[in-house]
Parts: C-alpha cells; structure tokens; sequence
C-alpha cells in the first residue's frame, strides 16, 4: 500500500466546507476521485467537510471545477464552491483578472471577485433556472412546471415548487423554518423514486417580499449550513409563487450566514456571497 501526499485547501462559504485539489499544479486519478471524497470529507480519519472540489484546467473555460458530496457521488454545482473556486483562482494566479469563467458538469457561468484579498465576496451568474417537470427532473403525467404540486410522503401532504439550477432541488414552504422537518424529512424526499437523480430539499420561511429564511438537506451531504444553487432555487420558488418580487435583491438567511440573490428580468439568477480560507496542508491516503 502506497501513501498519497495530497496537497489541499479547505475552503468554505457560510460554513458549506469543502476541500479543495488544485490539479493545475498536483495530478489526480479518475478513479481516485469517489474514494478520496469519502476518506477526505470524514470528519473522524480525514479533514472533515461537506465533500471535495477537484479544480482543474478546462478548454472551454479559465478553470473547472468538478464537486464530490461526502458520500462519494459527483454533483453538478455548487453556488459556495463556485464562489471559492473563483476565489482561489484569483488568489493563486490561475486568472488575470477579478473576472472568471468556471466550467461546471452544469455549464459554464461566469463570477467576478469583488474583493480578492482572503476571499471577500464573489459575484456568480448562475444562469437560467429549468422549470419543466424533464428537466428537473422529476416524474409526473406531464412536462410543465411544478409550482405549489401536492407532494405526499408517508402521513405528510406538502406543497413542492421544484426545478433545476445548478442541482435538482425541492422547496416547500414553511410558516416557522425552525419547525421545519428538515430531519425528519429530508432523507425522505432527497432519494424519493419521482426524483430519478435525487433532489436538494430546502425548506423556507417567508419574513417578507426581500426576506426569507431557508435550510436545507443537501443530496448526498445531508444537512449543511447552506448551499448556494439551493439558495437560488429558493428565491426562484418564491417568486414563483408570488411570495418575492423579480428583478429585486433578496436576502436569504442561511444557518451560516446571509446571500443576496436576485432573479433578474432577463432571466438569470445572480447571487453574491462570500468565499473564506479555512487552511491549508497535505493529507496523506492510503492508495
């Protein structure tokens, strides 16, 4: 058994921690990849963190950016690990400019690092949400969106506004967050079968039309402090429903702190937030 000497960063945005490998400069295999995320992101034998983010070159982009949830599987996006990753490249040289593009298994989006200096905050386009039922996606009779759909699981009968952005992700609204049963659930819903690909469940409670305050139970992570496409999903949903106004900036409460989001008329969602170093090192696995 051979020892890997893995340099790292560990990151995070409102507390969603993840480790960062730099492949511009340290080479990973493919097959590495799954394993490492489980034995890095233990929080008893590893480092501990929501999963690993492998930054990498990419050919239609300054960087990209590949996300392994804790338990091995390969997600799509992640709003705090792009605002991290747009961090790091300005910090470490990857780009010029305050201004990047990172290439994602979702596509492409653009960020732009307000403040380069430890972070500070990140600006992210994060597209165009999918609304169609395909797309999500999610089973169902017909193709249109899924707005305020009666959802039942078990004894429970909710109200679900689902679409994709960046992930799957389920919102159901709540009139207290701190009674929402995230834990009870949030596994539940997340490997439900009408979700083929599994779903982020975010649970929100709206203050008022620029305020609302939101917790989620990330696929593959389970609960974490926040989760930046999911935050997104949620302004979106609220819109949806009539609950917050389009084009205006929003504040959504996180566990760990607050990003402002905002739908735009034109069709993109734009949120900013910050992007925090929490350390650096070498973790030795066993290969």
């Amino acid at each position: 058994m051979k020892i890997a000497e893995i340099p790292f960063t560990k990151m995070h945005g409102f507390g969603n921690s993840y480790i960062y490998v730099d492949t511009f400069q340290y080479s990973l295999k493919e097959e590495w990849l799954s394993p490492l995320a489980r034995a890095i992101s233990n929080r008893n034998t590893g480092i501990g963190s929501d999963g690993l983010i492998v930054i990498h070159p990419s050919e239609v982009a300054n960087v990209g950016m590949r996300i392994f949830n804790k338990d091995g599987s390969e997600g799509q996006s992640c709003g705090n690990g792009l605002r991290c990753v747009a961090a790091y490249a300005v910090k470490q040289g990857l780009v010029s400019t305050p201004r990047c593009r990172i290439e994602t298994k979702a596509g492409l989006t653009e960020a732009e690092v307000l403040q380069s200096r430890d972070g500070g905050n990140v600006k992210i386009d994060m597209g165009l949400p999918s609304l169609n039922r395909r797309s999500i996606p999610m089973l169902g009779d017909d193709d249109g969106s899924v707005i305020s759909e009666s959802f039942s699981i078990g004894p429970h009968t909710l109200k679900v506004t689902a679409l994709f952005l960046g992930n799957p992700h389920a919102v159901f609204f709540v009139d207290d967050i701190d009674g929402a049963p995230l834990q009870e659930m949030g596994s539940i819903v997340t490997d439900d079968l009408r979700f083929p690909e599994r779903v982020n469940v975010e649970f929100v409670e709206i203050m008022n039309t620029r305020e609302i305050n939101f917790r989620v139970w990330e696929r593959g992570s389970g609960i974490t402090e926040a989760c930046g496409t999911g935050a997104c999903a949620a302004v979106v949903a609220s819109i949806l429903n009539g609950y917050v106004l389009l084009d205006q900036e929003i504040t959504v409460h996180l566990s760990g702190g607050d990003l402002n989001i905002r739908w735009a008329s034109d069709g993109h969602v734009w949120m900013t937030g910050p992007a925090d170093w929490t350390a650096t090192g070498v973790f030795y696995w066993k290969v």
